[in-house]
């Protein structure tokens, strides 16, 4: 969870809503340790594989898109990250530590697809709740206070500091617990899909604040959307399908390598390609 302090940030890149092939930021100069190291990551649900022996890692102070349609593992592989998943093997290193060792507590942020406000508290008085939690006591209190000003102006909900959660559109919900994620100071940020059901708008400024988040304070952020578009925004992404990796690349490099204009269709190129190879394996076996 992460105190956000705005300051001068370095110009962000394009909008996604407005523009689909746009350079994304320059990646800031990172220390060689990653913020995330996996190796033959494995998740099982019942008889189903739902992660297949992925291995990756991801660069600290940057953003890293992890793309994908619905259903392929996003949600699963944030869960393992933050140490919330069962029936993980494999070797998974975050921040140094093995995922969901109690030293991270403090050090990652995670925002999950479900708003995790409480209906009948206002945003005010949920973020009060969770900053006491984050740091109690009265010696505390306006270093609290300062921090639930401070977070409710990064998500642009200032204006609605005291109207109950309950009576706030679902887009606004969402925003109210990247707040809650804003009230500490995580090293690593991991937000499943924080930009659905915002406008346009929305996301632009939300994107703007992730790039701030990075540039200035030096955080870690995994994005998962299965919105192409905003793939232009990353400095990194790592494309997923049927609980694989497909690729791990800057999306110029992507666009590149597959000779696509978008990241959109470099996916659905290599969704082909990865079609076209394992057809003829599929007969091999059978």
């Amino acid at each position: 969870m992460m105190n956000y302090s705005p300051g001068k940030s370095a110009s962000p890149p394009p909008d996604p809503a407005t523009s689909t092939a746009s350079t994304p930021a320059p990646a800031p100069a990172t220390p060689s340790a990653p913020a995330i190291h996996a190796e033959n990551l494995t998740v099982t649900r019942g008889p189903r594989t739902v992660l297949r022996g992925l291995d990756f890692e991801v660069p600290p102070g940057q953003i890293t898109g992890l793309l994908g349609p619905s259903g392929c593992g996003k949600s699963t592989l944030m869960r393992s990250i933050v140490g919330t998943q069962d029936k993980v093997t494999g070797t998974l290193q975050v921040l140094g530590h093995p995922a969901g060792a109690p030293t991270l507590r403090s050090r990652v942020g995670y925002v999950t697809q479900a708003p995790s406000v409480y209906d009948d508290l206002s945003v005010r008085q949920n973020l009060d709740y969770f900053a006491a939690i984050l740091a109690p006591g009265r010696a505390a209190a306006d270093r609290r206070h300062e921090n639930v000003a401070r977070a409710i102006a990064d998500v642009d909900l200032t204006s609605h500091a005291d109207t109950l959660a309950g009576n706030l559109s679902g887009g606004q919900r969402n925003r109210v617990s990247l707040a809650v994620a804003l009230l500490g100071t995580p090293e690593l940020l991991v937000l499943d899909e924080p930009t659905v059901g915002l406008d346009p708008v929305l996301r632009r400024d939300l994107w703007d604040l992730f790039h701030s988040l990075a540039t200035e304070r030096r955080a870690t952020l995994l994005i998962s959307s299965h919105v192409m578009d905003e793939a232009e925004r990353c400095h990194r992404l790592l494309l997923m399908r049927e609980g694989e990796i497909l690729a791990d690349d800057t999306p110029e490099a992507l666009r590149t390598r597959t000779h696509a204009d978008t990241v959109e269709a470099a996916f659905l190129h290599l969704v082909d390609e990865a079609a076209a190879t394992a057809s003829p394996q599929k007969e091999r076996t059978r």
